[in-house]
């Protein structure tokens, strides 16, 4: 069995969530990252703190068919959780080029490994100009987690 390799990662912990980031992925306000696999092809999943929103994986799929066209922000299918569904956006600008096939027999993948086994899709093309480094993706969640802590507080009062 070959070994992957090592993906450098940033610890981040914010209130009660943990989560190691992938340092060379990219991270769009959306919560959705992309991993450059080749020149200009991207893997592209959620991130830990999008799946945490969703809960436990229900359902996925896709409203797009390989080698058909993507724009940024275009809605290309969805993602239900246990929580919650939503629609899933694309962070690349380009060409799909297929869905995760492990997901079909593995759906709780998304949420145990979401920057590895749990990517959604991949596409040939340019990722959204608004995806940040991991920098800036942590800086997004210190802000939001923040918003979400004061608006339990304020729902407590």
């Amino acid at each position: 069995m070959s070994q992957k390799p090592q993906i450098q990662k940033k610890f981040y912990k914010r209130s009660t969530f943990v989560t190691h980031l992938p340092i060379p992925f990219r991270y769009s306000p959306t919560h959705a990252w992309a991993q450059e696999i080749a020149p200009n092809q991207w893997r592209v999943g959620m991130t830990k703190f999008a799946t945490r929103m969703l809960g436990d994986m229900v359902d996925q799929g896709f409203d797009i068919s390989p080698h058909e066209k993507l724009h940024h922000g275009q809605i290309i299918g969805w993602l239900e959780g246990f929580k919650a569904i939503s629609d899933l956006y694309s962070i690349v600008q380009g060409t799909f080029l297929r869905g995760n096939p492990a997901l079909n027999k593995d759906i709780q993948a998304i949420s145990k490994d979401p920057y590895q086994e749990g990517w959604l899709y991949e596409a040939k093309g340019l990722p959204d100009p608004r995806a940040m480094d991991v920098d800036h993706y942590t800086s997004l969640l210190d802000t939001t987690i923040d918003k979400i802590l004061e608006q339990q507080q304020d729902g407590g009062a």
